[in-house]
């Protein structure tokens, strides 16, 4: 599973290969990035207490029944969702009946294997062979996605070498364009955006006609930030799509949705409305680092069938990373 930005963008099939430091100064900051294994769980710290008093709680105990109640308890109440962590607790029911389990220390190993497990959905790797490659990013007001997209610019342009273009297809929030051309600058990518309230449809292909004639590998477009309830915009969202496959017919390549982890299950249910309007290949959860419900990550993966793609746990560039699901479910119970 993706782990560095080189494994989850690939051309393809294959890693890009990139020549890239071990220490990635972040611009304007001058200090190297520390290991996002640790900034992980430092900022993962509320979900793992949530998890980490029940699985304390029965380290040096009994297997039985009432220690499956607390562990069930704990995941549901970090968001796992119920079908996830029935499913999980089931099997583990099972494995300690069958010997396989003997302590709290097998159980928290087991859990943590199960865990990852559970994150696993599909191939969660974004493909940049297309030239350009069009991807589309969508989400509700508020979920971080117009950062996102300026996020996973600067490290295309900057750490793997990809000639980026953005796309300013917000055009009904005032601030939206403005934040963008910011992030071009940061990242030293183009823009192409339009007149606040025209048609997002058309700024976007005027994108895709800018990065055709300068030869820019990759197109994030952004869109404006929609409730999954308003039906108008979501139909727009729709549109948008139709516009860009006018252009290039099997684009967008793919479609990104920006969930904010605080949200909880609702995320969720946002993710399932936002699948019937357009397809989702994966997610972007933002806002790990201010919630106990990191869980949701799990239940987003079995629920939706979609890989968690990115995970946003700070402000900083470097706190916006490819998913790894190990790491994640380590991160949760160490």
């Amino acid at each position: 599973m993706a782990r560095e930005w080189n494994d989850l963008f690939v051309v393809g099939g294959e890693p890009i290969a990139v020549a890239q430091p071990e220490a990635v100064e972040e611009p304007g900051e001058g200090r190297p990035k520390r290991r996002f294994f640790k900034r992980l769980r430092e900022n993962l710290s509320k979900t793992r207490q949530a998890l980490g008093a029940e699985i304390q709680a029965t380290m040096f105990e009994r297997l039985d029944d009432e220690a499956f109640e607390r562990l069930e308890e704990a995941l549901i109440y970090a968001d796992v969702g119920a079908p996830t962590t029935a499913a999980i607790v089931e099997r583990l029911e099972g494995e300690a009946a069958g010997g396989e389990l003997e302590s709290g220390e097998d159980l928290t190993r087991r859990l943590r294997e199960l865990l990852a497990e559970t994150a696993r959905v599909g191939d969660d790797r974004i493909d940049l062979g297309a030239q350009p490659t069009v991807i589309l990013m969508v989400g509700v007001n508020g979920t971080g996605k117009t950062t996102t997209i300026g996020k996973v610019a600067w490290h295309l342009q900057r750490e793997l070498g990809r000639s980026v273009l953005l796309a300013a297809g917000d055009t009904f929030r005032a601030a939206a364009a403005e934040q963008l051309e910011v992030w071009a600058e940061r990242a030293g990518c183009d823009i192409v955006r339009g007149r606040e309230g025209s048609d997002p449809g058309s700024v976007i292909y005027d994108a895709i006609e800018a990065a055709k004639a300068r030869g820019h590998d990759v197109v994030l477009c952004d869109t404006a930030g929609r409730l999954h309830t308003q039906q108008h915009l979501m139909d727009e969202l729709t549109k948008v799509r139709k516009v860009i496959a006018a252009r290039i017919p099997e684009a967008p390549h793919h479609t990104l949705l920006t969930i904010d982890a605080t949200t909880g299950q609702n995320g969720l249910r946002q993710a399932l409305m936002f699948r019937e309007a357009v397809p989702i290949d994966g997610i972007v959860l933002t806002k790990l680092d201010g919630t106990a419900k990191g869980g949701i990550a799990l239940a987003i993966a079995q629920e939706l069938g979609v890989p968690v793609q990115l995970i946003g746990i700070g402000e900083s560039i470097e706190d916006l990373r490819p998913f790894d699901p190990a790491d994640f479910a380590a991160a949760i119970l160490d």
